[in-house]
């Protein structure tokens, strides 16, 4: 009866990852990305293809988003930001518009790292101003400890530094925060259950009401759908899971880049002691604490983050 049971709860799991796209919800996720006022773009980079929004003119800012999103998680501040920046905002390897490799080790965040630096190439800067989320915050942490001579200033928002991260992971407080961690470690559950959960996920672990429009639930759900990006979404974490040993000696380096870290102290997953005790890897770095925002802090208080952005990319 048991291995019924699991068998019943396979099926049903693959039929849920590998569904295909809603087309109503891709009409009106195509709708939105091209409702504002940038403009899109491909660039094959280190043997991928990634999609790109570009606005504005000025210093360039790479801004790079976490999961389970894609680029218009940062739709509220592009505008903004066009004011006085050049600004690329890409779909990360493995999300929404963005080619998907195979195989767990495409999703090192070294070779995303490389994917960056090459997109710098391919559009013709020697440097940027780096701004990440989540993962893209933790792509970030990794830029600047190995690819600092591309960078003028960092960026990070609720993504902690390894270092911290190694320190608090068995703490209870974030062991327990970090459950989803664990789970995604197995196959196919994990791919089923975010495509499931991601609307009300979203709204749901948010500390600000009405964060997330319709229309970026729309877009976020839709670039999961894409086939295989539930699977090379999840292989983020599987890869840094089973690749930590290789990872923790990659990550012990002094960053000394001017950088800013934004966190938002309801963020459930992710404990406020991440943002203590980073001073001896990242000397040159500010914190700012948003106490009224949660993980989502450039959804949840955009006006909050652009400012902090002004004021320190400026």
């Amino acid at each position: 009866m048991a291995a019924l049971a699991g068998a019943v709860l396979l099926a049903a799991a693959r039929k849920a990852a590998y569904a295909p796209p809603d087309p109503a919800v891709a009409a009106r996720a195509e709708a939105a990305a091209y409702a504002g006022p940038w403009t899109h773009g491909y660039a094959t980079v280190n043997g991928v293809r990634l999609h790109y929004a570009e606005i504005g003119a000025g210093p360039l800012v790479v801004m790079l988003h976490g999961f389970p999103e894609c680029w218009y998680m940062w739709h509220k501040l592009l505008p903004r930001m066009a004011e006085r920046f050049h600004v690329i905002a890409p779909d990360m390897r493995g999300y929404n518009w963005s080619d998907k490799p195979a195989g767990i080790d495409s999703y090192e965040p070294d070779a995303i790292s490389r994917d960056i630096v090459a997109l710098l190439d391919a559009l013709g800067h020697e440097r940027a101003h780096i701004v990440g989320h989540d993962w893209g915050g933790i792509i970030a942490w990794y830029m600047g400890m190995h690819y600092a001579e591309r960078i003028d200033k960092l960026v990070v928002i609720n993504a902690p530094h390894p270092e911290p991260y190694r320190r608090e992971a068995m703490h209870p407080d974030q062991l327990a925060r970090s459950w989803y961690v664990f789970f995604f470690q197995l196959p196919i559950l994990p791919e089923a259950f975010v495509r499931l959960m991601i609307r009300r996920g979203l709204r749901g672990s948010a500390a600000t009401p009405g964060a997330f429009s319709d229309e970026a639930l729309d877009v976020h759900q839709n670039g999961l759908s894409q086939p295989g990006a539930a699977t090379a979404m999840v292989n983020y974490y599987r890869a840094t899971f089973r690749r930590s040993l290789k990872l923790a000696a990659q990550t012990r380096r002094t960053i000394d880049l001017p950088t800013l870290l934004i966190w938002g102290m309801q963020d459930v997953a992710l404990s406020p002691r991440l943002t203590e005790g980073l001073h001896p890897w990242v000397p040159n770095l500010r914190v700012e604490r948003i106490q009224d925002s949660g993980h989502w802090v450039p959804e949840e208080k955009p006006s909050v983050v652009g400012d902090l952005l002004f004021d320190f990319l400026s």
